[in-house]
């Protein structure tokens, strides 16, 4: 499929899945916002390699940073095609330990995963529409197997789901949104997540974890695939079918 380049947001992307998504939009000739509200380091040196590319730092749980992200990058490129949201974060904590799921690591994992989700799709629609672009939201397999590294994050997966879809109804024609649902994928994130590992490796029917560019691919896919909207794909090497 031949497309002319296109500016693509990717957030929470200086490692792992965020990373490997938009190196690939990168390799398909698009320019590419890295972003983070950490690892500025990293986020530079991204940008500084990657030819057309720009890096902004900014925690999309804070409102007015969401709109000052996109007022960078709308200022840098002036328009935007792609959004990725893909920023998020998590407690390890056991689903039997109740009281280690206080309400503050309800509100912290929210404040990111579902509230910063919202406001940055919301700031960034106008771009959107005028370009007809589409929205990623990135899930997790948790959300649809009661599974996860906690109570509190895999419902807050969940309600992306449900957020995909919402969305989805009332921004098309002009604007697509999909999701993607990683299981057990091999990032800093779990790199000591042995005995996860070793149950997928045993239980999926692929029999191993994934990898950050096994979900890129989808990510990329769904963006290029003109006719689908408010579908939350499952990218787990088939665990799901067998939990």
């Amino acid at each position: 499929m031949t497309m002319s380049a296109r500016v693509v947001l990717v957030t929470g992307s200086t490692s792992g899945i965020g990373e490997a998504t938009a190196q690939r939009f990168a390799e398909m000739g698009d320019s590419v916002v890295f972003n983070s509200r950490s690892s500025v380091e990293a986020g530079e040196r991204l940008a500084a390699a990657t030819p057309g590319s720009l890096y902004v730092r900014a925690d999309i749980a804070n409102p007015e940073e969401c709109e000052g992200l996109l007022h960078r990058v709308l200022e840098r490129y002036g328009q935007l095609d792609v959004l990725v949201n893909n920023a998020g974060v998590t407690k390890v904590i056991n689903h039997r330990d109740l009281e280690a799921a206080s309400v503050e690591v309800w509100r912290e994992i929210f404040e990111v995963n579902v509230f910063g989700t919202w406001q940055l799709s919301v700031a960034a629609m106008p771009a959107l529409k005028e370009s007809h672009g589409s929205i990623v939201i990135v899930s997790s397999a948790a959300s649809v197997r009661p599974t996860g590294s906690s109570i509190p994050y895999a419902v807050s997966k969940a309600a992306l789901n449900h957020l995909t879809a919402l969305l989805a109804k009332v921004v098309g024609p002009e604007v697509r949104v999909n999701a993607v649902a990683p299981g057990l994928i091999d990032t800093p994130w779990t790199a000591d997540w042995d005995a996860v590992r070793g149950f997928v490796q045993s239980v999926a029917p692929l029999q191993r974890s994934g990898t950050s560019g096994d979900i890129a691919d989808v990510i990329v896919g769904l963006t290029t695939t003109p006719y689908m909207t408010g579908q939350v794909v499952v990218v787990d090497g088939g665990l799901t079918l067998a939990i």
